[in-house]
C-alpha cells in the first residue's frame, strides 16, 4: 500500500499517529510517528540515533554494561546499544504506552528485537519524572547505576516537547544524572538544534569532560544535508 495508518491514540500528550508509507524518492517503507500535527519522528532520519547509541556504549568503561536509553521512539538508539555485546542489559524507558505497545504488537520494524532480546526491558514511565523523583528506572533494579544513559526524547535542550522537563537540563537535574551514573559512566544526549555552548559548558561543570558532535546526513526529501548534535559527558564530578 502506498499509505496505511496503522493506529491512532489519544494521549494526554494530544493524538498519537503510527503510519506507513511507501516513499518513491528513497524506494522504501517509512514509518512515522505524528503528535498532532507535528512529526515526532520518521525512519528516514535514524542516522544520528544509531550513532547515539554507538557512542555511548563505546566511550562507556570497560567490561558488562548496564545502559539505561530514555525515549523508544522507533527504537534505533536500543537497537544500537544491542548491538554492542558488551552489553549485559538496557532499560529503556518512555512516558507512552502506546508506543511500548507499537513494539510489542510488532508494528515497528525494531520490535521483534526488543521485545524478544532477554537484555532489554522496556518501561512504560515519565522519564523525566523519575529522574526529577529519585526512583528507579527500572523497578526489578532499585539502586542499579547505570555504565551509560542515553536521552533522546526532547528536541534539544531548549526546545521542549514539554516546559516541564526543562528542569532536567539544569544544574540539579545534571547532577541527578551524575546519581545515576558509575563512577566512570558517561551521559549521551541527542538534540536536533546545532551545538549549544552554553549547555556544553554547563555539561562541563558537572562532568570531567563534555564535548558536543555534529552529525550530518542526507535528506531525501529536501535534498539537501541535514544535521543533529550529540552531547557526550563522562565521569561525573560529583
Amino acid at each position: 500500500m502506498r499509505f496505511e495508518e496503522l493506529d491512532w491514540r489519544r494521549t494526554p500528550l494530544g493524538e498519537l499517529v503510527l503510519r506507513r508509507r511507501w516513499d518513491p524518492a528513497v524506494r522504501a517503507e517509512v514509518y512515522e510517528i505524528k503528535l498532532d500535527d507535528e512529526f515526532l519522528m520518521s525512519s528516514l532520519f535514524t542516522v544520528s540515533e544509531t550513532r547515539l547509541g554507538q557512542l555511548a556504549v563505546a566511550e562507556a568503561p570497560e567490561g558488562a554494561l548496564d545502559v539505561a536509553v530514555g525515549g523508544l521512539g522507533l527504537g534505533h538508539t536500543a537497537l544500537a546499544v544491542l548491538d554492542e555485546p558488551r552489553v549485559h542489559s538496557v532499560t529503556v524507558v518512555d512516558a507512552l504506552g502506546e508506543v511500548i505497545d507499537w513494539h510489542r504488537r510488532g508494528l515497528l520494524p525494531a520490535g521483534q528485537r526488543l521485545g524478544t532480546d532477554p537484555r532489554c526491558r522496556l518501561v512504560h514511565a515519565d522519564f523525566f519524572e523519575v529522574m526529577r523523583t529519585g526512583a528507579p528506572l527500572d523497578p526489578d533494579a532499585p539502586g542499579r547505576r547505570y555504565h551509560a544513559l542515553v536521552v533522546d526524547i526532547d528536541h534539544s535542550p531548549r526546545h521542549l516537547l514539554d516546559p516541564a522537563n526543562a528542569d532536567f537540563y539544569e544544574p540539579d537535574g545534571l547532577r541527578g544524572v551524575g546519581r545515576r551514573l558509575t563512577p566512570d559512566g558517561v551521559f549521551a544526549l541527542w538534540s536536533n538544534d546545532p551545538p549549544d555552548e552554553e549547555f556544553t559548558d554547563r555539561l562541563g561543570k558537572h562532568f570531567v569532560r563534555a564535548r558536543a558532535e555534529i552529525v550530518r546526513f542526507p535528506n531525501p526529501l529536501q535534498n539537501r544535508e541535514a544535521s543533529s548534535t550529540l552531547y557526550l559527558a563522562d565521569t561525573p564530578r560529583d
